[in-house]
């Protein structure tokens, strides 16, 4: 048996070309020796680390032949190949991910509990590691320790550096197994998946209404209090978010960055360029779920949904009179 499986770890040394890099992927098993479950399996040490050793530094992806998993470096394999030893001590019991030393998988299973041992020691507030506490510090020091070298922005943490870098290397390496998006920060990615499962975890206690990102919940709550903490700093006109400050300011700049190429009309927006151009294409990505009436923009379609749903957010202050869209709103305000 030891025999069998030191030629299987011996054959994880076999490269296989990928086109993308993934961390890993189960593409069946490769060894029709195997006739039992990989599961019951056990390597020893010895072996294990005759085999690592013959591992070669490549960047080309690398397959365990005892499960049939697919890694893109040879550390990734490595670290792996622990599940199928007998170091079931280093693997961790929620994930199934392994770790070389006692120490490292200690340090992993902070992820899944809640404890947070290391404590500013300045504003109380409470982190995993000691690397993200350190990280944490730079915020009342101010230092930013790295710097990039395309457009010298300066950053205190590691990880937003890195993720900073991207933008100017256009590297994407977070895709959607939906509809194949790729995204720069597995953040992104994160809060894009919520499209495809139309979860929406981030609740209103004022209205209940539900959001799928925690700054459209940010912006949302602003309706209620009324408050504008944004203000044009030439006309001193208030708004609720940054971004349509940031709109607004155009206007005084008379900018229009944004050109469609087919009519040359310009927009001061990205997103205005983009709904206009379906004027042009026909394009009606927004279908009703109950009428399957489709739409060139998310907003008429919202509007659209208003009808089945006969719902009326759009109140009159003077009489209280409700309204099913906006413009009827203002129209009826006239009226006052």
């Amino acid at each position: 048996m030891e025999e069998n499986i030191s030629e299987n770890i011996h054959a994880t040394t076999k490269i296989v070309h990928s086109s993308g890099i993934i961390p890993y992927v189960r593409i069946g098993h490769f060894d029709t020796q195997l006739n039992e479950s990989p599961q019951n399996y056990e390597i020893s040490l010895k072996v294990f680390r005759d085999q690592v050793d013959s591992v070669k530094t490549t960047k080309k992806t690398r397959i365990c032949n005892v499960c049939g998993l697919v890694y893109p470096l040879k550390r990734s394999l490595i670290s792996h190949l622990l599940v199928h030893s007998n170091q079931q001590d280093s693997v961790c019991e929620e994930c199934e991910k392994a770790f070389s030393e006692r120490r490292k998988l200690v340090r992993h299973l902070r992820i899944h509990t809640s404890v947070k041992s290391f404590i500013c020691d300045i504003c109380g507030k409470s982190f995993r590691s000691t690397a993200s506490l350190k990280s944490h510090y730079r915020s009342h020091s101010k230092e930013k320790p790295y710097s990039c070298e395309v457009c010298d922005k300066t950053f205190a943490g590691s990880g937003d550096f890195k993720r900073h870098l991207r933008i100017h290397t256009k590297e994407k390496p977070y895709a959607c197994d939906v509809c194949s998006k790729a995204f720069s920060n597995k953040g992104n990615l994160k809060t894009h998946l919520r499209i495809h499962t139309n979860e929406k975890p981030y609740v209103c206690e004022v209205c209940s209404k539900t959001f799928a990102q925690s700054g459209h919940l940010k912006s949302h709550l602003l309706t209620h209090s009324k408050e504008k903490p944004y203000a044009c700093e030439v006309c001193s006109k208030t708004f609720a978010r940054n971004g349509n400050l940031k709109s607004h300011s155009l206007i005084h700049t008379k900018a229009k960055l944004y050109v469609c190429e087919i009519c040359a009309r310009a927009f001061l927006q990205r997103s205005k360029l983009t709904a206009h151009l379906r004027v042009h294409t026909q394009d009606k990505p927004y279908a009703c779920e109950v009428c399957k009436k489709t739409f060139a923009r998310s907003d008429n379609l919202k509007s659209h949904s208003l009808t089945h749903t006969k719902e009326k957010p759009y109140a009159c202050e003077v009489c209280k009179k409700t309204f099913a869209q906006r413009y009827h709103l203002k129209s009826h305000s006239l009226t006052h």
